[in-house]
């Protein structure tokens, strides 16, 4: 495309448009992956694996050895966010 036709109205138009419609994808892209500002207190076995940086198996095996607290309901079993900052807190050195 030449020069001039870049700098044409139409195209300036249409610059702006696509540029438009891009931003408002990215901003519905960033919305959807991003978390929102109300964190869970309770965690799964799995959630608290992933904010440890450890495995399910070894979040299992603190649980079962009693190194860190659980939240039973039913069979379920949840971790507290400020028992797993505490654990951290004890295993840092």
């Amino acid at each position: 495309m030449a020069t001039e036709d870049m700098k044409s109205p139409a195209m300036s138009v249409l610059v702006r448009a696509v540029a438009g419609e891009v931003a408002s994808l990215l901003r519905l892209e960033f919305a959807r992956v991003a978390p929102s500002g109300v964190q869970p207190v309770l965690l799964d076995v799995k959630q608290a694996a992933v904010y440890l940086g450890r495995t399910e198996q070894a979040v299992q095996h603190l649980i079962f050895q009693r190194d860190i607290p659980v939240v039973r309901m039913g069979r379920r079993v949840h971790l507290h966010r400020r028992d797993l900052d505490a654990w951290i807190e004890k295993n840092t050195y």
